[in-house]
């Protein structure tokens, strides 16, 4: 006959006695580390570094970001009502994580890091040559959440590197190692390449 376990043993091996609960807050991750472009030629162009973006609808095509309403990027999406959304790879954290900490009213980050702003097929604000993927988005609603405001836009174009493309046309965008954000840290194929911070971080002098 069986022994039966004691109370102790029966809370020690439950599915639920090693949770925790934490304070709540946005945890979906990893999440995308995206570029996003926006303004035109009468504007200026800037980049904006973006984490809360994803689908909502296949048909028609739309998608989101989610923007605080004092980024400099805010003003010049709302006003043109237009962006695009460029997915990143490994070779570009350092870019992801700058543009993500300095701010497009003290900087030209086109040109801080050498990227190249290539004009889109649908929208006046220009693509990221050096993306795999660059969505072209037209704003549809602007809807006030908080801290954030979420633009929900329509998917007018894609945009994606020629190379990527095989013989059949399809789109390899797992060969470009994609980058995504994953709690305070980038990874690219399960690996970290980076920190939050990282690229404006101070070097610490080794003690001689």
């Amino acid at each position: 006959m069986p022994k039966k376990r004691s109370p102790a043993a029966v809370k020690k091996s439950s599915p639920v006695a090693d949770r925790v609960r934490w304070q709540a807050g946005t945890m979906v991750y990893p999440a995308p580390a995206a570029l996003v472009s926006c303004g035109n030629r009468d504007t200026g162009f800037n980049l904006i570094t973006v984490a809360w973006t994803g689908n909502v609808c296949s048909a028609p095509a739309q998608c989101y970001i989610s923007v605080r309403p004092e980024r400099y990027s805010y003003r010049l999406i709302k006003e043109t009502g237009e962006f695009a959304i460029n997915l990143t790879t490994a070779a570009l954290v350092r870019a992801v994580d700058w543009c993500g900490v300095k701010s497009g009213r003290d900087f030209d980050k086109f040109k801080e890091c050498n990227l190249t702003a290539q004009p889109a097929f649908s929208i006046g604000a220009p693509v990221v040559a050096e993306s795999p993927l660059a969505i072209e988005c037209r704003v549809k609603q602007i809807i006030p959440l908080g801290a954030h405001d979420m633009f929900l836009a329509e998917v007018v174009a894609l945009n994606a590197a020629g190379k990527l493309l095989d013989r059949e046309q399809s789109f390899d965008l797992a060969s470009a190692q994609p980058l995504v954000y994953l709690h305070g840290k980038y990874y690219a194929l399960g690996r970290p390449v980076g920190y939050f911070g990282f690229s404006v971080a101070k070097k610490k002098r080794v003690k001689s």
